[in-house]
């Protein structure tokens, strides 16, 4: 996918707006898990390469920062990495619709492993496996929910963009 601006201030200001943003967002009252954090991964990996997802792993790190770290942190922040990694297929509308369901289910799958993995309440059996992939549905809801609403927001950026950047360049 070819967002990529040629000005380095605009490169700038949108790499330090989406780092600001998911610092931000995380502290605002939100439902469980409903945040723009896998949906500005996934972008910010398409638009600025690989090269961003050491940023979004360290605004994600920062703000664990304040709110806490936890046993989990290699599961939330690994699934940020493989998103980021996906994000590099982002090429099509359609495709990149595709990694906003994909990244839903690679957090949903990393991080819920690792609360049965260390969660005292689950047997660490196959039955108990399910049982936390069963009790997570509602919080995947909203982390569904919110990636693709985020994600549709970073479409409406695109095609605004591309409609502007055509009618200045017709």
């Amino acid at each position: 996918m070819s967002f990529k601006y040629s000005n380095l201030g605009t490169n700038l200001l949108l790499f330090l707006s989406s780092f600001v943003f998911i610092l931000v967002f995380r502290y605002l009252p939100h439902p469980p898990n409903f945040t723009p954090v896998l949906a500005v991964t996934l972008y910010a990996s398409m638009y600025f390469g690989l090269r961003a997802s050491p940023f979004v792993i360290m605004a994600f790190a920062l703000s664990d920062l304040f709110i806490g770290f936890h046993h989990l942190l290699i599961f939330t922040w690994g699934s940020l990495a493989l998103i980021s990694i996906i994000g590099m297929y982002g090429k099509s509308f359609l495709s990149r619709l595709s990694l906003l369901f994909l990244s839903s289910i690679i957090f949903f799958v990393c991080s819920n492993f690792g609360v049965w993995l260390f969660a005292e309440f689950y047997t660490k059996n196959f039955d108990g496996l399910l049982q936390c992939y069963v009790l997570a549905i509602p919080f995947f809801t909203n982390t569904l929910i919110s990636t693709f609403i985020f994600g549709m927001l970073f479409e409406i950026s695109i095609m605004s963009k591309n409609k502007i950047m055509a009618l200045l360049y017709k």
